[in-house]
């Protein structure tokens, strides 16, 4: 038994050795997505800024349904509007949009989940037979949720 154990312990070292020195598979996992830059962001958010007011010249609620969140605020002359509410009034008052612009776009991040888009806007329009202002100063609040960023609030104010 003594001529056995140094053999013994001879291999248990031998063994544990081999055993410590591998290195560790990793588990195979999905690779995340990688995050959307601010300039990324950015053109994103510019992007849904237009797409909106198209969809107000052509009368298209999905764009709004898919683009504002659930809880969205619309700010103006009549009041604060909830997303539902927003898209009733939108959809039955008779505006008809001849042209649009945007300049002077400046998107400012909050922090990497909430942003402000803020423009000038001139408009060729009129609702319920009137007039719309030739020029608003105009602010949109974005939220990025999910990955994806939504308009949570509008707020337009006629320029001078």
């Amino acid at each position: 038994m003594t001529k056995r154990f140094p053999l013994a312990l001879s291999a248990l070292v031998l063994f544990a050795s081999v055993a410590f020195s591998q290195e560790a598979t990793p588990s195979p996992s999905p690779a995340p997505k990688p995050a959307m830059s601010r300039a990324q962001s950015q053109r994103l958010i510019i992007s849904t800024e237009k797409k909106l007011w198209e969809a107000w010249k052509t009368k298209d609620m999905k764009v709004f349904k898919a683009n504002l969140s659930a809880d969205s605020l619309m700010i103006g002359d009549t009041g604060v509007s909830s997303k539902a509410d927003a898209l009733k009034e939108m959809e039955s008052m008779s505006c008809d949009v001849k042209s649009y612009g945007l300049s002077d776009i400046k998107v400012t991040f909050m922090n990497n989940d909430a942003a402000l888009i803020t423009y000038k806007a001139t408009q060729d329009a009129t609702c319920g037979g009137q007039a719309l202002p030739t020029a608003v100063w105009a602010t949109s609040a974005y939220v990025k949720r999910g990955g994806r960023w939504y308009a949570a609030s509008h707020q337009e104010t006629p320029a001078k």
